[in-house]
């Protein structure tokens, strides 16, 4: 049965049309950063502000000019592998997701997640991607067993245990040349061993930045030779710096980290004066794609990477 429009009256015709205006700005304002289409992070472990400052890093310091960084963001305590790599893509810190150590395991914890999400751990990036835009292609190549238990698995098209950070970022860059991932997380593990072996700020320190730099260009090539370098967002950053020969311990050396990030829509030659801190990098990801963020994630988006 039809109505006719005279029966709404004016004033109530203009109400549906302004409802229905801001019901598709709604829905186009989602897509936060039109264009991109592809989120890559490359993590690296053990590596600190003054690794980058202080090796060559050619790469990173190009990004750093062609993007938006920080080399004062930080991690979360303890300044560990494990609760700093889940905060990275949980969007919260420790006190949420409940990894503590790097002894946690799904079933052996102490403190419980405050929410679990479909993974049957606390809500990552990747759970959220693929709820939510269920055609994601997403992948993960890591250089450190104990990474592959921090996100749901089932929610990855590819998952690389690497055997040395080579092949981590060679064997990722093919991967991606080949099937254009909407995400892929890349993790290079040598600089932290670098820095237990032969101690943060030694010459051997800032050498396997170099290696870990050299590996990010080619990553940043590949993305290129797959022709999708202006749809694309990359993101370097670490886990935690370290001390001595060591972290874990409550010092700036060790909570500070980069946080260095390049690519479509990123503002360029940007220092970030903000507070980044890591588990923003998930917010950060969710924002460029236009999710929604889970109630439990503390995390914001860094805006002003974008100029917002």
């Amino acid at each position: 049965m039809s109505i006719p429009l005279s029966r709404f009256g004016v004033k109530n015709l203009l109400q549906l049309n302004l409802w229905a205006l801001l019901w598709v700005f709604t829905l186009v304002a989602r897509a936060q950063v039109p264009g991109v289409e592809h989120f890559v992070i490359i993590g690296c472990d053990g590596l600190s502000p003054d690794g980058v400052l202080k090796a060559k890093s050619p790469v990173m310091r190009r990004m750093m000019a062609e993007g938006s960084w920080s080399l004062k963001a930080r991690g979360v305590m303890p300044t560990s592998s494990s609760p700093n790599w889940a905060s990275m893509i949980m969007g919260a810190g420790p006190e949420q997701h409940g990894v503590t150590s790097n002894e946690w395991q799904t079933n052996k914890f102490e403190i419980a997640p405050s929410v679990v999400g479909s993974g049957g751990i606390f809500p990552t990036i990747f759970g959220v991607l693929r709820e939510q835009k269920p055609a994601s292609v997403l992948g993960v190549f890591y250089d450190w067993n104990d990474y592959g238990r921090l996100f749901e698995r089932a929610a990855c098209d590819q998952i690389e245990d690497s055997v040395g950070p080579t092949n981590a970022a060679r064997h990722a860059i093919a991967w991606f040349k080949e099937k254009k991932p909407t995400f892929l997380f890349i993790h290079l593990d040598h600089v932290d061993h670098a820095g237990h072996h032969d101690g943060h700020g030694t010459p051997e320190y800032y050498a396997s930045v170099d290696v870990a730099d050299k590996l990010i260009g080619e990553v940043l090539a590949g993305i290129k030779e797959a022709g999708v370098a202006d749809r694309t967002v990359v993101l370097v950053t670490s886990d935690h710096g370290g001390i001595a020969k060591g972290h874990g311990g409550a010092t700036m050396a060790e909570i500070e980290i980069p946080w260095i990030l390049t690519g479509s829509g990123v503002i360029k030659g940007h220092e970030l004066k903000v507070t980044v801190n890591t588990f923003d990098t998930a917010a950060t990801v969710a924002y460029v794609f236009g999710l929604k963020q889970p109630q439990a994630w503390i995390a914001k988006p860094v805006l002003a990477a974008f100029g917002r």
